[in-house]
């Protein structure tokens, strides 16, 4: 019994002597009495070379991978590796390169938005394994945060879309840990386009218009008493005031907008319309005499920045190939036609088309003074101009349309209707009826006889 009691007593002490040297190996794991400060909370995950990460940022998809690591993403998508698989929706990088609107992309990218750019990323992440032949048809949760964090995936026909976008390349990498699929476009969640509109939006610029009408100098063209304008007000002087300047005088800066602030960014706008003009295609005449052939690029860009804003009616390379050399040769003539394509109003085809379904014809100030543009409605659709030949119809409408600038796509040319040439008519030609010629001697008889109040021979 003794020995029983003895052997029991051994038994505990050993274990207890255990338990103590695992504790204090663990709070000394070096031996040298330095106390480890790594937690169960802290523990990084491991991540091997054959993870779905590594295959991202080491695959094709070059522009996904450039956003992900400057989003920070690269530790949160560690974690959610080490605890689930995940699919990742992987758009080709032209969507993300050339599709994605260049106002957008910087949007994203500013210090300001990674919050933005990150949920942008992360609904294109799936917490689960979905492999092409196992589709389901339904809506999935995404690593994106907010109330809009999930995605629409549809099977029809063979045909795989996820949240509308087509899948392209299916199972294209293949890992352990997750999978990635190609899709054609980019998804945006709608509380980044709803950031993006707010921010853009000219709503959100507070426009309080000056007490009392401004008093001008005609002298100098400017303002006598600059009244103070809130930041972001429409433009105190009218648009020809801005343009036009006085007597040795660079042209008077119109208050509001304008300034060292640039609420609008005038030369990004005019060289954003531009580059739409030239992917658009079919209006290269016209870019061409905007950027190279006049200055009139740089004097957009310089109005739209002090607060004005502009619709130009655009005609088409085939419209500009009709133009003549007299047209063009007199100094000046490609300014004053381009002027007069040049509305100090933002219209849209819809406000054009109902104010000439409402009123009928319209007239339209153009930066051409004082000729005004005439707007009808004709076949469905907008015409520009009077008559036949110095007339155009509204057949690309919004081309590029920003708020500030709108651009209309035209089939002519237009002039004012003073300088429209019209044929001259020929006046018809009289028709002369020789009289039948007498001969001499016929004539004196009937001369004598008509003195002698005879009748005469007529």
């Amino acid at each position: 019994m003794d020995f029983e009691i003895y052997g029991i007593t051994i038994t505990v002490i050993l274990l207890l002597s255990i338990t103590t040297s695992a504790t204090t190996f663990q709070e000394h794991p070096n031996g040298f009495g330095t106390t480890s400060k790594s937690t169960s909370t802290s523990i990084v995950p491991q991540i091997n070379s054959n993870s779905i990460l590594v295959a991202l940022l080491d695959s094709h998809y070059t522009e996904l991978s450039e956003l992900v690591e400057k989003a920070l993403l690269l530790q949160t998508l560690e974690e959610a590796v080490s605890k689930h698989n995940i699919t990742i929706f992987a758009p080709r990088n032209e969507a993300l390169e050339r599709d994605l609107d260049p106002e957008f992309k910087r949007y994203l990218l500013e210090p300001g938005n990674l919050k933005s750019l990150q949920n942008l990323l992360l609904i294109h992440m799936i917490p689960t394994r979905i492999v092409s032949k196992h589709w389901p048809a339904r809506v999935h949760a995404t690593l994106c945060a907010g109330d809009d964090n999930v995605v629409h995936m549809v099977d029809k026909n063979g045909e795989k879309t996820v949240s509308l976008a087509k899948v392209i390349k299916l199972d294209d990498i293949v890992k352990p840990d997750g999978i990635i699929h190609g899709i054609e476009r980019v998804l945006i969640p709608k509380s980044v386009q709803q950031d993006f509109n707010t921010r853009r939006s000219l709503r959100s610029i507070s426009a309080v218009l000056p007490e009392g009408a401004p008093e001008v100098d005609p002298r100098t063209n400017r303002l006598k008493k600059p009244a103070p304008v809130t930041a972001g007000a429409p433009p105190v002087l009218p648009v020809y005031d801005a343009m036009a300047p006085g007597p040795s005088l660079a042209p008077a800066p119109a208050p509001g907008p304008g300034g060292p602030h640039h609420h609008f960014d005038g030369e990004s706008q005019v060289k954003d319309f531009i580059h739409t003009l030239l992917h658009y295609g079919g209006y290269n005449e016209l870019a061409d005499i905007l950027v190279n052939l006049t200055s009139l690029a740089t004097e957009m860009g310089k109005l739209v920045s002090e607060g004005y804003v502009l619709t130009v009616l655009a005609p088409n390379d085939e419209a500009m190939a009709k133009l003549t050399t007299d047209q063009l040769s007199e100094p000046g003539a490609p300014e004053q036609i381009m002027y007069y394509h040049l509305i100090p109003e933002y219209q849209t085809e819809e406000s054009m088309y109902n104010s000439v379904r409402r009123f009928g014809k319209v007239k339209y100030d153009t930066l051409r003074l004082p000729h005004k543009v005439v707007a009808e409605e004709a076949d469905g659709s907008v015409k520009f101009g009077v008559g036949e030949e110095g007339s155009a119809y509204l057949f690309d409408p919004d081309i590029y349309t920003d708020g500030r600038i709108s651009v209309q796509g035209i089939d002519g040319v237009l002039f004012p209707i003073e300088e429209i040439k019209v044929a001259p008519v020929p006046a018809p030609v009289a028709k002369v009826v020789a009289k039948p010629r007498r001969g001499k001697l016929m004539e004196v008889v009937c001369g004598t006889l008509g003195s002698y109040a005879f009748a005469s021979c007529h």
